[in-house]
């Protein structure tokens, strides 16, 4: 012990350990340079003696408690000076002065009254040098009647303590479970008057002195070895010490060291760290006031409970501070005792010891896992998808936009959610899948949020864990914490947000505590030495109080079943069927559950309870491999993916794609994409029936004069593509004739000087036709292509079956509907008049090209005048076989690709004989025949060119009242009506 008291010999500085009796202390180093617990020494104060404490089956000396009490509070865990003043070899005691700061503690005892001084006699030649002082105090005292000393009545009685059978002797006479039972769960007080070892305590209850063991739950400290039978020698010569007896000398136990080498032939070895385990505890609780918490009783009626100590202003769980100092392991059976926070922080803290490899956890192997920590990934970033209760995708701040890497999958550390399935393999979503999911949607879409990365897990395909050392098909999902923004408002129902502080989570509210407390996830139950989230304590207090609610998949009642008919999957005809539905309301509220293309997307309509594909119409993005494709998808999923929308639905394609608008937040979502420069307007979908048309005009134009995207290369009067080849404005001219007149000005064309078209009639012409098909061994189907004979002049051509029946070919009379691929026309023949056709002819597409007048409107076939329009058409184009300019002023591909009579792609052109001087479409207008379009103020130049030189024919025929004007100005049919006017909340 180092020396002090200005450098005096033989004075020492040391901490009082424990407080045995009124008069005597165990003083412990301040510090060692060797390993293990610092020397200590037992040292009784000299020429004086306070009242003797019972022993195994003896009573109290009057105030001797009192005594103890009086010289504990004063000194116990304080740092003192000491010096010895003189020794008893035969008793192996020593006796001395101490003093507390500059203060004699004998002193301070004696002015108390709770010693006297020895009598001369029992000296032995040897005394304190402050003998003189401790009598003239002791004299006072009397005087005074202090203490001991007092002159009260009975007060000598009064001050031997009443105890309990279980404070006399071995603690096993307690009562247990009735103990447990009258005070489970209650802080008890007591004092601490031995430590067995680390983990097991000797206790004495207040105020009724019953003197327990306690084991501390949920741990266990290693064991000081095992101590065989004493011989009788020995344990007479520990017992003697212990009782004390009626020695002339007052006598303080044996300590530890001199019990050991008592009995040092009869002990098993401590454990290592055992007695660095019994030390630690010894100078936190020993001879200290300590909270007892009863948890339970083992079976064999041993007390387990938490204590508690106080530690400056604040209160200690020993447990606790054993555990995270590497001197305990958590025990599972009597953690069980014990509430689940509490259980949780020794759990934590036994993992953080092992991976320290804290002192027991020295030689500590973790197991094999496929967890490793992330470190530095922090950041923040907006949500763009939800894809199930526990998984989200954010797009990162810090990657600029466009970037393949910008956007980053996060699950949600240690929580896990209801599986949502797979349509594709028939998989329905689990309970509450629907609600976890449709939760983050609510909150997360489109919104900030602060993400902690934490670990990575190596997991199968089968989304299933595989060992660390595992093989076969694999990847690497990351985990981290996401915390939504505090300033977001919420429902009231969530949990409360988290300051900010250095090294702890970002203010805001942790997702995942959030899915957690909804009911709707639970915690995962990580192995020891797997990672897991930062904030698991919270996680699973929220799981507790989910289940204490019985909220979500804690409760016994299944969720709202919802039935989704998804109408991506069947076939065009019955999407089609589902049109009148979306046209009941003009707008229709929905959610957009994928982003397909820039331009194509899944659309939830929660009204109707159905899923449709639905696309812009007059607006296309580039193609999958196309330039800025991947940019025009990124900035439809930044903006509508899973948000909340509206639409409306104008018309179905073919293939059961639902055409119209979408906003969002008011905003015609069309116009974003064609002012960002990624999508182009198709005039030719019918601009007339689209809303804010004039605003996608705009969108466009802006885009061309800033050059941006797929306009990079673009020139006033040109419209340069971004592939190698140039297309000028300048418009296409073909040369054609004309095949086949359909109803509405609509007709079919072949190409002339088209190469094509001589090598499919040489094919043609090179067939042996003369035999008829064998029943049986030829059965066309529906959409074969196959050689017919058509009827009007008996030539074979390639024909599409349109209608076939249903049953086998019976009869060389049974009748096939047939269009003629190459001509345009279409009819009935009989099974004798068709031909099965060699795929090298069947392949090359059909010669056939549809067409439309542009800029008028021709009456059908079911309208007045339709049929003389149809007439007059043929006569001009039909009867005469003569060529034609087709000059192409749009493409509709409306109609898909697949051609059929009146379907396919359309060339819209104005068609002009070679020899004669005004258009087959000003010659219908002139005849009153058809009128010109609806003009639109936002009209190109060159449309608004055409327009004005149609409309004089159009009133030569209104004031000679031909055709359609033959009872004077007509009423505008449905297609153009122009739209109400909107109010400016409605759609923009």
């Amino acid at each position: 012990m180092a020396a002090s008291k200005g450098g005096a010999t033989g004075w020492y500085s040391a901490i009082v350990k424990a407080v045995p009796s009124g008069d005597s202390l165990v003083l412990a180093a301040k510090s060692s340079n060797k390993p293990g617990p610092p020397p200590e020494r037992t040292v009784t104060l000299a020429s004086i003696m306070a009242p003797k404490l019972a022993r195994r089956g003896g009573i109290d000396e009057s105030f001797a408690w009192e005594s103890r009490e009086y010289l504990r509070k004063l000194c116990i865990g304080k740092e003192v000076i000491f010096k010895i003043e003189y020794t008893v070899p035969s008793i192996g005691r020593e006796f001395g002065s101490v003093f507390l700061g500059d203060h004699n503690v004998a002193k301070l005892i004696l002015s108390e009254g709770w010693a006297k001084v020895r009598e001369q006699g029992q000296q032995k030649g040897e005394a304190s040098p402050f003998l003189a002082e401790y009598q003239v105090l002791e004299e006072q005292a009397k005087q005074k009647g202090v203490g001991m000393w007092s002159k009260a009545p009975g007060a000598a009685d009064a001050a031997i303590r009443n105890l309990p059978p279980s404070a006399i002797g071995n603690p096993s006479n307690l009562d247990a479970m009735s103990l447990l039972s009258a005070n489970k769960g209650r802080p008890m007080q007591g004092i601490v008057e031995q430590v067995r070892d680390g983990s097991t305590v000797r206790v004495y209850l207040l105020p009724d002195f019953q003197f327990v063991q306690v084991f501390v739950a949920g741990i266990q400290s290693p064991s000081m070895g095992r101590r065989a039978a004493l011989e009788p020698a020995a344990e007479k010569a520990i017992n003697s010490d212990e009782q004390n007896g009626d020695s002339s000398e007052p006598r303080a136990p044996l300590t530890s060291a001199q019990r050991l080498a008592v009995s040092a032939s009869t002990e098993v070895a401590p454990d290592p760290f055992a007695v660095d385990a019994k030390y630690f505890t010894e100078q936190r609780v020993l001879n200290r006031d300590v909270r007892i918490v009863l948890e339970g009783v083992d079976k064999f009626s041993n007390l387990i409970g938490s204590v508690y100590y106080s530690d400056g202003e604040s209160a200690k769980d020993l447990a606790l501070e054993l555990v995270e100092n590497g001197l305990a392991k958590y025990v599972e059976w009597s953690a069980n005792m014990m509430e689940d926070d509490a259980k949780r922080r020794l759990k934590n803290a036994e993992l953080q010891a092992k991976k320290t490899r804290l002192r027991i956890w020295t030689t500590y192997v973790p197991p094999p896992t496929n967890s490793k920590a992330i470190h530095d990934q922090n950041f923040t970033g907006k949500v763009v998808e939800v894809v199930s209760g526990d998984c989200i995708i954010v797009a990162d701040d810090s990657v600029p936009f466009g970037n393949p890497l910008a956007e980053r999958r996060v699950n949600l550390s240690s929580i896990r959610c209801p599986k949502m399935g797979n349509p594709r393999r028939d998989e329905k979503p689990e309970s509450y899948a629907r609600e976890a999911k449709e939760l983050l949607r609510t909150r997360l879409i489109g919104q900030q949020v602060n993400v902690q990365m934490e670990y990575s897990r190596k997991v199968t395909m089968g989304d299933g864990p595989m060992s660390a050392t595992g093989s076969g098909d694999s990847r690497v999902m990351d985990f981290g914490s996401v915390f939504l923004p505090s300033s977001i408002k919420g429902d009231g129902d969530e949990p409360t947000p988290a300051s900010s502080t250095a090294g702890s989570q970002p203010a805001g509210i942790n997702v995942a505590e959030l899915v957690v407390s909804r009911g709707f996830g639970t915690v995962i139950r990580h192995r020891d030495f797997e990672e897991r989230s930062n904030y698991y304590d919270a996680l699973l207090a929220a799981e507790s109080r989910a289940a204490a609610a019985r909220k979500g998949i804690h409760s016994a009642r299944e969720p709202a079943v919802m039935h989704i008919k998804d109408l991506t999957t069947v076939a065009a005809k019955k999407a089609r069927d589902f049109l009148p539905f979306l046209h009941r309301s003009r707008k229709v509220s929905a959610v957009v559950e994928y982003v397909l293309s820039g331009h194509r997307f899944k659309v939830l309509i929660p009204k109707e309870t159905c899923s449709i594909a639905f696309s812009f119409s007059g607006v296309r993005c580039p193609g999958r491999d196309g330039p800025y494709s991947d940019e025009a998808i990124a900035l439809m999923r930044r903006r509508i993916m899973q948000r909340d929308v509206e639409i409306e639905v104008e018309t179905v394609d073919r293939t059961g794609t639902f055409l119209g608008s979408l906003w969002e937040s008011r905003t015609n979502m069309a116009v974003v994409l064609l002012e960002a420069g990624l999508a182009k307007l198709q005039t030719s979908f019918g601009t007339d029936r689209i809303p804010d048309a004039h605003l996608l005009e705009q969108a466009e134009q802006s885009a061309k004069k800033k050059k941006l995207k797929i306009w990079e290369n673009y020139v006033e009067g040109e419209e340069v593509s971004n592939g190698p080849a140039a297309e000028t404005k300048q418009k296409e001219v073909l040369k054609v004739v004309v095949t086949e007149v359909l109803g509405g000005g609509r007709f079919y064309v072949q190409t002339v000087g088209d190469q094509k078209v001589a090598s499919i009639q040489q094919q043609l012409a090179s067939l042996n036709l003369q035999e008829a098909p064998v029943i049986g061994a030829f059965n066309p189907k529906k959409g074969d292509i196959v050689l017919a004979q058509f009827s009007a002049d008996n030539s074979w051509n390639r024909a599409m079956i349109v209608n076939a029946p249903r049953r086998a070919v019976e009869s060389m009379k049974d009748k096939f509907e047939v269009f003629y691929i190459d001509y345009g026309n279409q009819e009935e023949v009989m099974y004798s008049q068709l031909r099965p056709l060699d795929p090298s002819v069947s392949s090359a597409p059909g010669l056939a090209q549809l067409c439309s007048l542009a800029y008028v409107k021709v009456p059908s076939l079911e309208e007045d005048c339709g049929p003389e329009a149809a007439e007059f058409l043929s006569a001009q184009t039909l009867s005469t076989s003569k060529e034609f300019r087709a000059k192409v002023e749009e493409r509709d591909t409306s109609g898909g690709k697949v051609k059929g009579q009146g379907t396919g792609p359309i060339i819209i052109v104005t068609l002009v004989a070679v020899d004669s001087e005004i258009s087959i479409n000003a010659a219908l207008v002139q005849e009153g025949l058809a009128r010109i379009e609806k003009r639109k103020k936002w009209d190109p130049k060159d449309r608004q060119v055409a327009l004005d030189n149609l409309e004089k024919f159009q009133d030569e025929a209104r004031s000679a009242r031909r055709g359609i004007w033959v009872y004077g100005d007509i009423q505008s049919d449905d297609e153009d009506v122009a739209p109400p006017v909107r109010k400016s909340g409605g759609r923009r």
